[in-house]
């Protein structure tokens, strides 16, 4: 065990390797591998988007164990100025000195702030960008094209856009939102090396998303891409129900703001339907109608949602029922309460006083054909809106035949 004078000068000696790598611009692989040898250790360092950067371990599967944070990986975050720039993930194979480790640390996180500086810049200028276009804050056709060209975009054959929604279903931490824009992205220039993606403002409803522009006329590659981030994102974002709308083609420019919208109104229908986890805008129906109200009104849809089902949601939310789901199933039945039953296991008199329950919160009766009407289009409103269908499983009073009382 070396003693209190003679640590201090081994660890001088140690930093030497590493030092020379950051003096000397080596980069940062031989910087970490330096590291490496200097702590004994296996190392990995990922950036705050979580994109490996460098690895120094003795085999490919130490990498993955470092990778997938297995016992005996010490986690540390890199930060300059303050701010995260990415983490170092560590298995020492001896003791090493806090003091050591934090100088290393901080050299290590220097040379990631230097190497990522560029790349992060072009980041946040494709966010800007694609925020911009499915804001409407760009409609001029040079516009587009010049700002796009300067990302190293070429919009001459038009382009799709695509909306990629990841909903947790376990804990997740707060890099998520970074690792999925990570996954997509590295799917989507895995086929088309002048794609943009950029994560959208964050919901208030559940579930990230990020926006996807796939250059080109080709519907074909544009699936491929789609198929691609969705497989992606099944690997490596585990926990989460993914969910992939796509716009048409679009050959203008200036038109991208409605292929934007085409493909949010896509995912919104496809989370909705919970059965067809990618949808083209073609594929979503009757919901197609909706489409000027989801890109020039969405406030007058929002009203509509209000007036018709927005109290079964808040209803269901509040006391755990099914009255959305027996209004959905009921329609689907073509108004038929004996097959509603059917579908739901459960007795006819339970989904009649269910019924009955939403003509009294709602004020639309599911025995006329305008209070159908209206429910069914609160339905495709409240889908296109992307807004989820709450609740758990029925308990309300009743369901076992006996009539459903209010709660107080």
């Amino acid at each position: 065990m070396p003693t209190s004078a003679q640590r201090p000068s081994a660890d001088l000696e140690a930093l030497d390797a590493i030092t020379d790598a950051v003096e000397s611009g080596a980069g940062l692989p031989e910087v970490v591998r330096a590291a490496s040898r200097t702590l004994d250790a296996s190392i990995a360092v990922s950036d705050r988007a979580g994109h490996v950067l460098a690895v120094a371990a003795r085999s490919s599967a130490d990498e993955a164990s470092l990778l997938s944070d297995q016992s005996g990986v010490e986690v540390i975050e890199l930060r300059v100025n303050d701010s995260s720039v990415g983490v170092l993930r560590l298995r020492a194979r001896a003791e090493v000195g806090a003091s050591l480790l934090r100088v290393i640390a901080t050299l290590i996180a220097s040379e990631v702030e230097r190497v990522r500086a560029p790349s992060r810049a072009s980041a946040d200028a494709a966010e800007a960008f694609l925020r911009a276009l499915i804001g409407r804050q760009l409609e001029d056709s040079g516009a587009v094209v010049e700002a796009a060209s300067a990302l190293g975009t070429t919009l001459d054959d038009g382009a799709s856009l695509a909306v990629v929604r990841a909903h947790a279903h376990v804990a997740a931490g707060e890099g998520r939102r970074a690792r999925m824009l990570s996954l997509v992205d590295r799917a989507t220039r895995g086929l088309v090396a002048d794609s943009l993606s950029a994560l959208s403002e964050p919901r208030d409803l559940p579930g990230d998303d990020v926006v996807v522009l796939i250059p080109g006329a080709d519907e074909a590659m544009a699936l491929r891409v789609c198929e691609a981030i969705y497989g992606e994102l099944q690997a490596g974002l585990a926990g989460h129900t993914v969910t992939i709308g796509r716009s048409r083609p679009c050959g203008d420019p200036a038109l991208l703001h409605r292929a934007g919208a085409e493909a949010l109104l896509a995912v919104n229908v496809a989370e909705g339907d919970g059965d067809h986890p990618l949808m083209a805008f073609e594929q979503t129906g009757a919901y197609r109608l909706l489409l000027s109200a989801v890109a020039d009104n969405p406030q007058e849809l929002q009203r509509f949602y209000a007036e018709t089902v927005e109290p079964l949601v808040a209803y269901d939310e509040q006391y755990e029922t099914d009255l959305m789901l027996t209004v959905e199933t009921f329609l689907e039945a073509d108004g038929n309460v004996a097959g509603t039953a059917q579908r739901l296991f459960t007795h006819r008199h339970t989904v009649r006083y269910r019924l009955e329950r939403v003509r009294e919160l709602c004020g639309h009766d599911v025995g006329s054909s305008d209070g159908r009407e209206k429910l069914s289009l609160g339905l495709k409103a409240m889908r296109v809106l992307g807004i989820p269908r709450r609740g758990g499983p029925a308990g309300e009073a009743g369901s076992s035949a006996g009539r459903v009382t209010k709660p107080r």
